[in-house]
This record gives structure tokens, sequence and C-alpha cells, in this order.
């Protein structure tokens, strides 16, 4: 594990200290490491992203045809 110093001004600790009293986590450690596992869900996530939502939107706009067999009108051997 990789150890790290850090300078944290006092808004960011103050954030710092209010997760992890939100998240009942340890130490400040556990809540950056919260802080990013999440940033890292968030950015994983397409549906949370403004494009994402846009471009769905756009789709549900679109025209569509409705498919009894999606099989057959496809030509496949299932």
């Amino acid at each position: 594990m990789t150890q790290a110093l850090i300078k944290l001004n006092e808004n960011i600790n103050r954030v710092l200290n209010i997760v992890k009293a939100r998240y009942d986590l340890k130490d400040k450690s556990e809540t950056i490491e919260f802080i990013i596992k999440k940033y890292i869900e968030y950015e994983n996530e397409p549906e949370l992203k403004p494009e994402f939502i846009e471009k769905m939107k756009k789709i549900k706009k679109e025209k569509s045809i409705h498919v009894d067999d999606f099989a057959k009108r496809y030509g496949l051997n299932v």
C-alpha cells in the first residue's frame, strides 16, 4: 500500500470529516479511499452522464418498428 503526506485546506478537511462521520469511517485515509471509489463508480456509470441522458432522449423520439420474431426477421438460426 502506498502512503502519502498531503496538505488540505480547511474546507476540504471539513468535508473529509463530514464524510468520515456520515459513513462511520475509521480515518481520513479510509475516507479519501471511499470518495475516490465513489468517483470511479460515477465516471463508469454512463447513465449518470448528461451526454448519455441526451442521447437516450433522442433515441426515445425516433420512430420504432414492432418486431414479433427477432430471429426470423433478421435471419438468425436459433
